[in-house]
């Protein structure tokens, strides 16, 4: 077990002592009055909420030792003083790590050391000294996943401070605020933000739904912060209808002409009128109980930021169709950002008109969520809207042609073959789940997403006006915002391209920007025991949205990487690509560093027969495993050496070749393969506690988890793919002419990677045509010749580790 925490900020003794007795936790000259057992001893009784009593205290303290042999109590009674190691003895304990099974009694602060906890050593403990590391241990991560103050908060440890006039709240503590608010009684509210657009020709401006929770102080004069997460699937989903616009993908590519041209996708009106203002309203009058959350932002709430959900357009309780990433679907979460800044006017209901402002809001807002969330926090801090200081995008598309598309080939989402923009869009449009409304709407939509599914061309699979309007990465340039960005290194549902695109762009703009790289598929990380992402994402608000001086941005990591050889091992950076290049030729003997034999070919056949091609088609693992035992029927592996030492791989890798179709069509695809038998982690998180997390005290929780080593070992792991249509040689959106045998060169881009290739582990690039998980899957009789001269991979940073 390690435990990996970037979110403590520096303060200095005075600093601690003010903010331990801002917790009640020091009253006046006790630090001066106290030696240093009798102040550790008052710390201990005062945190620990049973002890009401001295008779509580010493039953308490009875069960909990300070050395091998003596209880905390018995050790305070005896002569022997306080040392390095009876303090982490007893904070070991404090953070549920249990004796004989995490830590050794007889040594603590080498299992302290080992797990990577902050600490404080003295060779005389004073009471000041005592004071410093008790402030440290309460910032502590502990065995259940969270810092020692949170896990008391969870207790009811800070339950007087619910009592707090507004005007003292939020409490701080090491830079971030406290869980001080209560969730008893926080305000549920609903109001309907008007957007500028008509999406369903009803004539008037589409209203959007928002869902706020907000702390009850926020009622009496204390201005909070926002968090604001733009999800599609909040007010329910589709998915039936998801299943039934499905497509199909088994069937062969074809050829391409350069006059072939998608639709235009439907165009809005310019012409609509705007809702009547009838009056104002001090306080919204429609309310909810409860909503899909997603549990950061339950973390975040307690600790007095206003959580806010919409929908957006197409949704249920909200106008307008569901447009799939389009810019209107970014306008209307723009639209909700504008209104919480105080730029735009909400309704109390969709058709009283009596207005209702965020006066609660203190104009500061950010950004949250993972996925399709995620990539509207991205798109709205494109617009450079006022008032949006932060985003925390996780798993978020930059690029919907990136994400169902690839250099010319409709590709799918890892696990999703057949989804496309309008699958997805019919999946969220939630309108469906008011019967009355949906039977208005419906000639509408079947309309639009009629046009919507021609303009986004699965035909050719190239990159038109319809991608180009969901292309973020233009519009980079106008972000304003600090960004956070969260992206699993194993996705295949939203590829590492996207952030990485983001990352790099971000790189030359001036605003803050953090990334972390986990070695995930497709999920959260506010989970996970070895990381403290929430203190992190709570410190970095708090600096955006709080306006605390708290060092956020010079604490937090420029990169952060969970390392794929070892568990729970985090390492900081300060670039995704850095180090020296590696070129590697393609040769008849393998990937080969250095001169090589010019002239060689070789050739491989897509075609499968019909059982085998069926079996694949029905379970692509299937076809995975073959892929990788294939002696070079329909693929051709190129294995490097072994390595003497572990190399870190990082960056976009790079294949060139010259391929021949033996039709006038063809796609190569590459995978990037680290082979080795060894213990790799599992593709997903494991489930440490299920409900274990508390979020705050008689409030949300999560299940603790994190990713462990597999029981048994694989030979190998695929790090990156990628994919390219013969016809698109020099971009996406061009179509070039190909003649069955013609030799053309290719050169295309695999998904980033940020990879540890252990000593002893060799490197393979497996090239190959049809893919069953992610192309179309044809099962045409094409021969492929790949002619080895200057055919390389080139991996654009590469360190050696030891």
């Amino acid at each position: 077990m390690k435990i990996n925490q970037f979110s403590i900020t520096p303060t200095n003794p005075s600093q601690r002592l003010a903010e331990l007795a801002g917790i009640r936790l020091l009253k006046d000259d006790e630090c001066e009055a106290m030696d240093a057992k009798a102040l550790l001893e008052t710390l201990l009784v005062r945190t620990h909420l049973s002890c009401t009593t001295p008779l509580t205290s010493t039953e308490w303290l009875h069960d909990l030792l300070a050395t091998p042999d003596l209880a905390i109590d018995d050790w305070l009674a005896s002569g022997q003083g306080l040392t390095n190691a009876v303090f982490y003895r007893i904070a070991l304990q404090l953070l549920d790590f249990e004796p004989g099974i995490d830590f050794q009694l007889a040594d603590p602060l080498t299992s302290w050391h080992k797990l990577g906890l902050p600490l404080e050593e003295h060779d005389h403990w004073t009471s000041s000294d005592v004071a410093n590391a008790y402030y440290l241990l309460l910032n502590t991560r502990g065995k259940n996943g969270q810092i020692l103050i949170d896990r008391l908060s969870a207790d009811g440890f800070l339950t007087w401070s619910y009592r707090l006039p507004a005007d003292q709240k939020p409490l701080f503590f090491n830079g971030k605020p406290l869980a001080s608010f209560d969730p008893a009684h926080f305000i549920r509210e609903v109001v309907y933000v008007e957007t500028d657009m008509d999406t369903d020709f009803d004539g008037q401006a589409d209203l959007v739904k928002t869902e706020i929770i907000r702390p009850a102080e926020s009622n009496h004069g204390l201005k909070v912060p926002a968090v604001f997460t733009a999800s599609p699937y909040n007010q329910g989903t589709n998915d039936e209808w998801g299943e039934q616009a499905t497509h199909k993908v088994d069937y062969p590519l074809t050829h391409k002409t350069a006059d072939q041209k998608a639709p235009a996708e439907m165009t809005f009106p310019t012409q609509f009128s705007h809702r009547t203002v009838t009056g104002h309203a001090e306080a919204a009058t429609q309310h909810f109980s409860d909503s899909p959350a997603y549990t950061l932002n339950n973390y975040l709430a307690v600790r007095g930021y206003a959580i806010v959900y919409a929908a957006g357009i197409g949704t249920k309780d909200s106008d307008g169709v569901q447009t799939c990433g389009s810019p209107e679907q970014t306008d209307s979460m723009k639209a909700v950002m504008e209104w919480l800044h105080g730029d735009r006017r909400a309704f109390t209901d969709r058709t009283g008109g009596v207005t209702v402002d965020a006066d609660w809001c203190n104009g500061n807002v950010a950004m949250t969520g993972r996925s399709y969330l995620g990539t509207l926090a991205t798109a709205v801090a494109t617009t450079g809207v006022p008032g949006l200081k932060a985003i925390i995008s996780e798993a978020a598309i930059s690029s919907w042609y990136d994400y169902y598309r690839e250099s010319g080939l409709v590709r799918a989402a890892g696990g999703f073959q057949g989804e496309d923009a309008d699958t997805l869009a019919d999946e969220t449009f939630s309108r469906t789940k008011r019967p009355a409304d949906f039977a208005r709407v419906k000639p509408v939509y079947d309309k639009y997403i009629h046009r919507l599914a021609a303009a986004m061309d699965r035909q050719t699979g190239n990159y038109n006006a319809f991608w180009d309007r969901r292309n973020y990465r233009k519009d980079i340039p106008g972000i304003k915002a600090a960004v956070m960005m969260v992206h699993g290194l194993n996705d295949t549902n939203v590829k590492p391209s996207n952030v990485k695109a983001l990352y790099d762009a971000l790189q030359s703009l001036p605003v803050t920007s953090k990334l972390i790289l986990h070695q995930g598929q497709h999920i959260y990380i506010n989970a996970f025991r070895s990381l403290d992402f929430s203190e992190m994402a709570n410190l970095w608000l708090a600096d955006k949205l709080w306006g605390i001086d708290n060092q956020a941005d010079r604490v937090l990591p420029k990169v952060l990487v969970q390392d794929n050889a070892q568990p729970e091992n985090w390492t900081a950076y300060d670039y995704w690509t850095a180090g020296n290049p590696l070129t590697l030729h393609l040769d008849e003997h393998g990937l080969i560093d250095g001169d090589i034999h010019l002239g060689k070919e070789i050739t491989f056949n897509d075609h499968q027969d019909d059982a085998t091609y069926q079996a694949w088609c029905k379970d692509p693992a299937k076809w995975q495993a073959a892929l990788m035992k294939d002696p070079g029927r329909f693929s051709h592996r190129f294995t490097s050496q072994a390595v003497d030492s572990d190399l870190l791989l990082r960056g976009t890798p790079r294949v060139s070749l010259a391929v021949a179709s033996s039709s006038d069509h063809g796609l190569i695809s590459a995978a990037l393969v680290d082979l080795g038998t060894d213990r790799r982690l599992t593709s997903s998180p494991v489930i440490i506690n299920r409900g274990g997390l508390r979020l705050g005290y008689h409030w949300a929780t999560d299940d603790l988890r994190e990713f462990r080593l597999q029981k048994k070992p694989t030979d190998y792991r695929i790090i990156a793919r990628g994919y390219i249509n013969l016809q698109n040689r020099h971009d996406p959106s061009t179509v070039d002419p190909l003649a069955p045998n013609e030799l053309v060169n290719i050169a295309f881009d695999l998904q980033p990677i940020f990879h540890r290739l252990r000593a002893g582990h060799r490197l393979a690039l497996v090239i190959y045509a049809t893919d069953y998980a992610f192309t179309l899957r044809g099962n045409e009789d094409i021969n492929y010749q790949i002619s080895l001269e200057n055919a390389i991979l080139t991996v654009p940073g590469v360190n050696h580790l030891n």
